[in-house]
């Protein structure tokens, strides 16, 4: 005989548990559309870094509503004439998607928002009005119908299927028969989306019942068994065909096929049952994949623009440094000509991405980088200090030879000015390098940073390339 003591601990246990799921959940929820909320704001990005992300961000922004409206978004998939928008009515209850005997009906992307009342789910039930997620209150379902995956020349609306997918919380893939290869293929490319999937075998009004349990063993046991498991399965009947009796205007009488009460109860019981166990942390979930997603593909495009700005900027401050030195004949001059150009460009860097840096900060900075570089300003230094002299006696000498210097001063001054330009060249890649971690050296410490871009560097060939544009600039 059961203990009525230990029957009232298990219930209050179950309730206990029950109520630590609906906060946790509540948690997960309010973390995630926090997180959201930090990331549309920290977005900060140009017209220019938005151009190709347009619908990522817009996703991201739809995102944020669905998280703020407490909206759940449901998403039919399946291949041209399986039944998804019949399924999607009769799930409704009435014929808002559009539906046809042609391929390709749905052309793009089609919502509703659907009030599911317990009388449509099962018999006698008519008291609750609309889904609920736990702890919500009300909370709305919205209903997505998507293209045929197979259309002929259907890509884009291919890939606007695919887009819909990874906003969707739950995906119901409709098969109307054995399942082909296009169907597997298509149906392991929206699971690896990794969202809750319902397999909805509609149709079953049109095969007899042996034909139609041996269709579902075989899709259950053999096609999907490593995609899905059995309970994720559901047969439907969206729009079934039913043989009736009429009496035709002459009197005989003879057989029409008349649209039958849609049996779609099993699939709303699944839905519903998903809906109340896993509803909140689906959608919580959903938004924070999607929009790690989308994170990624704003960062990495800010930081390609960025980074071929920056690339520019270096560049500029290379041919800047070369031509103030090669047109300076003054020794003091050129040095400070050097360090100015270089504080110039670590602070346009910084601005570029986003580091506040004063004056004195990019000294600091440039003190740091010249330091970690191993000798390289100091060799640079020398040959500033050698070829500055050489260069100055050839710039008096040219007027008194007649001109028949100049040569050597042009020479001497690309040279000394190639010099200076490999360097600053250096700083900036290792700035670059910097700012873009965030204005940090990382794990690795400056020293390892420094070395490991100056090993990558091509100092002949930007040698070179600084020689040949110096060359166009001064005697061209």
């Amino acid at each position: 005989m059961p203990n009525p003591r230990s029957s009232n601990f298990e219930r209050e246990l179950d309730e206990a548990i029950f109520s630590f799921a609906d906060i946790q959940s509540e948690l997960n929820y309010k973390r995630a559309k926090t997180a959201l909320h930090d990331l549309v704001d920290r977005l900060d990005l140009s017209e220019r870094e938005r151009t190709g992300l347009e619908a990522e961000i817009e996703g991201l922004e739809s995102m944020l509503d669905k998280l703020e409206s407490d909206v759940v978004q449901i998403a039919a998939f399946g291949m041209v004439g399986r039944g998804k928008s019949s399924l999607l009515n009769a799930l409704v209850g009435q014929p808002v998607f559009e539906t046809g005997p042609l391929h390709g009906v749905t052309r793009s992307q089609q919502s509703v928002d659907w009030t599911l009342t317990r009388s449509a789910v099962g018999e006698g039930i008519d008291d609750v009005l609309q889904v609920s997620l736990p702890t919500v209150g009300t909370a709305r379902v919205e209903l997505v119908d998507t293209p045929g995956l197979d259309e002929v020349h259907g890509q884009t609306r291919a890939e606007l299927a695919h887009k819909i997918a990874k906003r969707a919380d739950l995906i119901l893939f409709v098969i109307s028969g054995d399942i082909t290869q296009v169907e597997y293929d298509a149906l392991s490319e929206i699971r690896e989306a990794g969202k809750p999937l319902l397999l909805v075998f509609n149709k079953i009004d049109q095969y007899p019942d042996a034909d139609r349990q041996a269709i579902y063993d075989q899709v259950r046991n053999e096609r999907v068994r490593q995609l899905l498991t059995s309970d994720r399965i559901v047969m439907a009947a969206a729009s079934p065909l039913t043989p009736t009796l009429v009496e035709k205007s002459d009197g005989r009488k003879g057989v029409v096929m008349e649209a039958g009460k849609p049996q779609v109860q099993e699939l709303k019981l699944k839905i519903l049952e998903i809906l109340q166990r896993e509803g909140k942390s689906l959608v919580a979930l959903n938004s924070m994949l999607y929009a790690d997603e989308v994170n990624e593909q704003v960062v990495q495009r800010k930081m390609e623009i960025r980074d071929r700005q920056a690339s520019r900027i270096i560049w500029n401050g290379v041919m800047a440094k070369a031509l103030a030195i090669a047109l300076n004949p003054v020794t003091v001059v050129d040095i400070l000509t050097a360090a100015t150009v270089d504080v110039f460009l670590l602070m346009s860097l910084s601005r570029l991405y986003g580091i506040p840096m004063t004056q004195t900060g990019a000294i600091d900075l440039l003190q740091k980088i010249a330091l970690s570089m191993g000798g390289i300003s100091a060799s640079e230094l020398l040959a500033n200090l050698g070829l500055s002299g050489l260069k100055s006696l050839l710039g008096v000498a040219t007027p008194v030879t007649g001109g028949v210097a100049f040569g050597g001063y042009v020479s001497v001054a690309i040279t000394q000015a190639s010099v200076a330009g490999v360097s600053t060249y250096a700083i900036g890649q290792v700035a670059k390098t910097y700012l873009a971690n965030g204005a940090s050296w990382g794990p690795e410490g400056p020293k390892v940073v420094v070395q490991q871009i100056l090993d990558s560097l091509d100092e002949t060939s930007i040698l070179s390339q600084i020689k040949d544009e110096l060359q166009q600039k001064l005697v061209g």
